[in-house]
């Protein structure tokens, strides 16, 4: 994958988690924020956080899991089948919400 492309999925995922964690923090009980740089992109939630690097999802509870920005817009997490980014991206945010659905 070439760096500029690398650059545009990461900035696409950071775009999508933020936006499904706005849209469930509308219903919940606290709100997410979002940060991003060039080599992390972190969610948190309260006292909880989700941190993602190039190649490892981290949470603030477990220990790190491989994760993978794929060439096709797709996004692999601690070697699960590749999911459509949007769709991984509303399912994190979600679980982080609302942890006991």
């Amino acid at each position: 994958m070439t760096s500029q492309l690398h650059t545009e999925l990461w900035t696409s995922w950071a775009s999508v988690l933020r936006s499904y964690a706005a849209a469930h923090g509308l219903n919940a009980k606290q709100h997410a924020v979002v940060e991003v740089s060039a080599d992390s992109i972190i969610l948190r939630v309260g006292s909880q956080w989700m941190e993602f690097t190039a190649t490892e999802q981290r949470l603030s509870d477990g220990p790190p899991v491989p994760f993978a920005l794929l060439e096709d817009g797709t996004v692999t997490l601690n070697h699960a089948p590749a999911e459509e980014m949007d769709m991984a991206a509303e399912r994190l945010a979600r679980e982080m919400l609302f942890p006991s659905l």
